[in-house]
């Protein structure tokens, strides 16, 4: 079992300085602004001292020089506060910029990802990472750059000034430093294990919500509710559990540095007394005192905000380690240097000794060969789960084949450009996909440049025009999430349209009419008739009456094209293609 991690790899906080880096002009002039604010900070204690130090008597008060120190001081305070509001200003401005470039770079990586790992991670988890780990990552980022430049500035220039003071009230306090440094790093280690797992339990969450909001009719439909909702209350309860354990832990660190600024402030008091009496040398006026003990509370205080910065960017390393995780995901082959983009495509197709399977450890195809000539309309029928889907992802290079090659017009597809490959493609799939934008968008995507008078000619030849006319903005009527209130035929309908607009070459139907009825169908099939007249298309159907009239017919089972010919060709052999014909015409 691997041990949890208790600290956030070394490669991630790299990486995340890395992302920083572009920035680093505005980080160091917000570190000037801090220094700013910290040299003011500093000084307005050692003015109050002095002023304390011209209060000798009753009788012996320099009243203007007391004055003039607090007027010096209200001056100093307006400047911290100008060179706080600049440095917050700059962090603001640098951690949205690195958060965007973040999510910019995380979503322009899942543009490239290989299908496998789409098909491997749940949507829902993916999303997770790009949304709520990035902004979880900027709340750390902001309260990192907010707190921990003044803060070690602080430090830094207390100590100075104290040594400056008194040596021994120095001493005192850079013993006890350790005690607090070390409380916030052995308590720091410990909340990155449970930041990490609640950011898991989170992202799982968030996957589930997914998948039963996008499937809810399924549920209800099964009476599945009560029993997703004990999943997601299970889930639910080890999310707060997570979450109780990494904010408990965290939240000790803020009391455990208080008792060592309570340590330290005492140690002051009590050594800085002693040095006003005369003790250990003295040289220690009552002003001094004063500005010492409050030295004391200003070097205290950056250690409890640090110490929260520290549990906090444990949760956000966590976070960016799971978006930098995403963008380090292995993209898809690259297109080699000497692709080409394939021009004047005339549609001839050729599948050499192809093998493929996803789980490699289980064979799914295995040494297809197919010959399609130019303009052929091939049908691919089969049981479910034979590999028709799969035949179609190798065609359109969302996968490529473990073993043999693919050839359009005599071109190895891996010789040529993945989008140049696509683009001579049309497909029509099952499952449908209209973008939240309007009908015109929806159906113009593949051919952005289409006139008015195309769209609505492809309109009409897939028998979409009709229904479009009545919605109430016509074309530019704008569709909801997964085309909003249409009806799963007019989708369909659509998502058809949008082929005939680019009219293809190739033509890669995957059930494209399962969602319609068969009146539209026959319409459809009529309009498909035309469209593919002189096109290669390659068709997936389950209803064999709507392939009789394929030119080639490809009949899988398991894996493997176990029969191939015309439909009267392969009802007269008497093999698999007639059983399932028999078996849905008996």
């Amino acid at each position: 079992m691997r041990k949890p991690e208790n600290k956030a790899p070394k490669g991630t906080v790299k990486k995340v300085l890395a992302l920083l880096s572009r920035y680093r002009g505005r980080l160091l002039l917000s570190l000037l602004f801090a220094a700013l604010n910290v040299a003011f900070t500093l000084a307005i204690p050692l003015l109050f001292g002095q002023a304390v130090d011209l209060i000798a008597g009753p009788d012996s008060v320099d009243l203007p020089g007391v004055l003039g120190k607090l007027a010096v001081c209200l001056i100093l305070i307006a400047l911290c506060a100008l060179a706080a509001w600049a440095m917050a200003r700059i962090n603001n401005a640098v951690t949205c910029n690195t958060v965007r470039d973040l999510r910019d770079r995380a979503f322009a990586k899942i543009n490239v990802l290989p299908f496998s790992y789409l098909d491997s991670h749940p949507t829902g988890e993916t999303l997770s990472r790009v949304v709520n780990d990035a902004d979880q990552f900027a709340e750390g980022l902001l309260l990192g750059f907010s707190q921990f430049f003044t803060g070690v500035l602080t430090i830094g220039g207390t100590l100075l000034l104290l040594i400056r003071l008194h040596p021994l009230i120095a001493a005192a306090v850079a013993l006890l430093t350790p005690l607090s440094l070390f409380a916030a790093r052995f308590i720091a280690r410990r909340s990155y294990r449970y930041f990490r797992a609640r950011t898991g339990l989170r992202a799982e969450q968030t996957a589930q919500i997914e998948e039963i909001t996008g499937n809810l009719k399924t549920v209800r439909a099964f009476g599945r509710s009560k029993a997703e909702q004990k999943t997601f209350d299970e889930g639910n309860d080890r999310l707060a559990g997570a979450t109780l354990k990494a904010i408990f832990v965290s939240s000790v660190t803020n009391p455990a540095t208080r008792f060592v600024n309570a340590l330290v402030y005492a140690a002051v008091a009590l050594a800085g007394a002693f040095c006003v009496l005369g003790k250990f040398g003295g040289g220690l006026t009552v002003g001094m005192l004063a500005t010492a003990l409050s030295f004391a509370n200003q070097y205290t205080k950056p250690f409890n905000e640090i110490s929260a910065v520290f549990a906090e960017l444990q949760n956000s390393l966590c976070c960016a380690a799971r978006v930098l995780e995403l963008i380090d995901a292995p993209a898809e082959t690259p297109d080699p240097p000497d692709a080409v983009v394939p021009a004047n495509v005339e549609g001839r197709m050729e599948l050499k000794d192809v093998s493929f399977s996803y789980d490699k450890s289980k064979t799914l195809l295995e040494h297809v060969n197919v010959s399609v000539r130019p303009g052929q309309t091939v049908a691919i029928v089969g049981p479910t789960g034979c590999g028709k889907t799969t035949l179609i992802n190798l065609l359109m290079r969302f996968y490529d084949p473990d073993a043999g090659e693919i050839c359009l017009d005599g071109n190895e597809t891996r010789t040529l450009t993945r989008a140049g490959l696509r683009a001579a493609c049309g497909m029509v799939l099952q499952e449908t996909w209209l973008k939240n934008a309007t009908v015109r968008e929806n159906i113009c995507m593949g051919k952005p440049d289409a006139t008015e008078e195309e769209m609505i000619a492809a309109a009409k030849k897939a028998h979409a025009h009709a229904f479009i006319s009545r919605l109430p903005q016509g074309y530019d009527t704008v569709l909801g999430e997964e085309g909003g209130a249409l009806s799963q035929g007019q989708k369909q309908l659509l998502c058809i349209t949008r082929v005939m607009l680019s009219a293809p070459p190739i033509l890669l139907l995957d059930e494209a009419t399962s969602s319609i009825d068969l009146r539209t169908e026959i319409r459809v099939q009529k309009a498909f008739a035309r469209l593919m007249e002189n096109r290669t298309c390659f068709v997936v159907a389950h209803r064999l009456s709507t392939i009789m009239h394929a030119d080639l017919i490809l009949v899988m089972n398991e894996g493997n094209i176990v029969e191939q010919g015309t439909h009267a060709e392969l009802l007269e052999k008497g093999g698999f293609y007639a059983e399932l014909w028999n078996s849905q015409f008996a």
